[in-house]
């Protein structure tokens, strides 16, 4: 079952901060759900998305 938290919960993860966060949900790459007035984050989407984007930076630098 994925986790989902709040943007400010999932920036004390030490993930990314606040600001990008909330930068990401607004131009819309970003994995969560909206509820209500709140953006709910999947976290373990969000961590694979990070991943791949590192890996592809590492593949286009090599």
């Amino acid at each position: 079952m994925p986790i989902f938290k709040t943007i400010r919960q999932t920036a004390a993860t030490g993930i990314l901060t606040e600001h990008r966060l909330r930068l990401m949900v607004a131009q819309g790459i970003y994995p969560g759900i909206r509820t209500g007035n709140r953006f709910l984050v999947n976290v373990d989407a969000l961590v694979e998305l990070l991943d791949r984007q590192s890996r592809e930076g590492v593949k286009k630098n090599a």
